[in-house]
């Protein structure tokens, strides 16, 4: 569906109320292009930032949710006790036999729960057409709650995060069965959602996007030294520790490289060290968060990006990275590991490169052949750039999402 025929569906634009953990979130851009996205085919929103956010997005109020507004729940917890006991009961029965898999996970659960009872009468004063929560966890707590509470009809997201880390989101059963639909970006997703018991036809992969793709910048005739790039959290699962290893194997090769990795977590200490000790301070910088204007340059920077991901010990791992089909549509050669659901964008010797990250020999053979071979070099970025435009456009996949939505609101 293209972005002119995605809008051509809307004859009185729907009004669609998306409820987000946070939003706007600088480490989340492939949400901002969503939105974006969305209003480029005609959706009226109404968003909704669950913790912190808020503000204004191209002209589009944000309702913040004020950690005051917690005080209420004081007397609208005994309210909506007595109007919906057997709801409470249930809440109250569950929580007293399941266990929350963290506690992070159990307070995004606390906050959705927190969100629908002081939010009930103002959905039923003013209801959207249809709600949809962006991930599985504390929005879609918020939007099955409001469901039991009013009746109003919700869609949910199931990202990775809401589906792997420490075995998947505390109430995911109950919150996907009532929903309308369950959108996921990754082929992985559909899989894993069909394994928790979602039918087959209620799940739709339907994936990310770009708004604009850049020009394919030209393959850089001379690259000595190679230049590496990973845009990156510093969390276990993008096994950077592996990476580094694969950095310190590519310069006793003799290869000569700089590597920049962008990104900021709790593991960077541990990583500075790493690099300190394996005498790689002059070829790998770490650089921290940097702003989606920054990403670009260093994506028109670099040869190749580098993705290490692993499955976390908590069991958290990517499904496919944004970043991969940015770099994959600036011309930038993608080398990943297999893990998770990058392979569904990257083919090994077909549109970039794969490799297990716990043999850097294996890396620093397929770095070898990005620095040496022009031609194979020259195929990776266009397949690359081909998969990008069949599969990342930002409007065509939100026209796929708002013919969902107007198909759910007929029923």
């Amino acid at each position: 569906m293209t972005a002119h025929a995605g809008a051509t569906l809307l004859s009185a634009p729907p009004e669609i109320a998306c409820l987000f953990t946070t939003f706007p979130k600088a480490t989340e851009t492939f949400l901002q292009r969503e939105v974006e996205a969305m209003q480029a085919v005609g959706v009226r929103l109404r968003l909704y930032s669950m913790w912190g956010g808020g503000g204004n997005f191209h002209g589009q109020p944000v309702a913040n949710f004020p950690k005051w507004k917690l005080l209420a729940l004081v007397w609208m917890i005994p309210v909506t006790a007595l109007r919906h006991p057997r709801l409470c009961g249930e809440l109250v029965g569950g929580l007293a036999v399941r266990r929350a898999p963290s506690w992070l996970n159990f307070w995004e659960n606390m906050l959705g729960a927190a969100f629908a009872c002081l939010h009930a009468g103002e959905f039923r004063r003013q209801p959207p057409a249809h709600t949809h929560a962006v991930w599985s966890g504390g929005p879609a707590t918020a939007a099955w709650l409001l469901w039991r509470l009013n009746g109003q009809p919700y869609s949910a997201a199931a990202h990775a995060y809401d589906l792997y880390d420490h075995g998947g989101d505390w109430w995911l059963a109950e919150k996907l069965g009532p929903a309308r639909f369950v959108r996921t970006s990754t082929e992985m997703g559909r899989h894993t959602l069909l394994e928790r018991g979602v039918p087959a036809g209620k799940i739709h992969v339907i994936r990310r996007g770009l708004m604009s793709l850049p020009a394919l910048k030209p393959l850089r005739p001379a690259r000595a030294p190679l230049r590496l790039l990973a845009v990156a959290r510093l969390v276990p699962k993008k096994g950077l520790d592996h990476q580094v290893r694969i950095y310190a194997a590519l310069k006793a090769a003799g290869v000569a490289f700089v590597a920049r990795i962008a990104g900021e977590g709790p593991l960077r200490a541990e990583l500075e060290r790493q690099i300190a000790t394996l005498g790689l301070t002059d070829e790998v910088r770490l650089l921290g968060h940097r702003p989606q204007a920054e990403i670009a340059e260093l994506l028109a920077w670099a040869d190749g990006l580098l993705h290490t991901g692993v499955v976390a010990p908590s069991g958290d791992r990517d499904g496919l990275p944004n970043v991969i089909p940015e770099a994959m549509a600036a011309g930038v050669v993608v080398i990943t590991s297999p893990a998770a659901a990058t392979t569904e964008a990257i083919t090994d010797g077909v549109t970039g490169l794969v490799a297990p990250p716990e043999e850097p020999a294996r890396w620093v053979e397929e770095l070898q052949s990005l620095a040496n071979d022009d031609a194979r070099a020259e195929r990776l970025r266009a397949a690359a750039r081909h998969w990008v435009e069949a599969n990342f456009d930002a409007r065509r996949n939100a026209g796929a999402l708002l013919a969902l939505f107007q198909q759910e609101m007929k029923t």
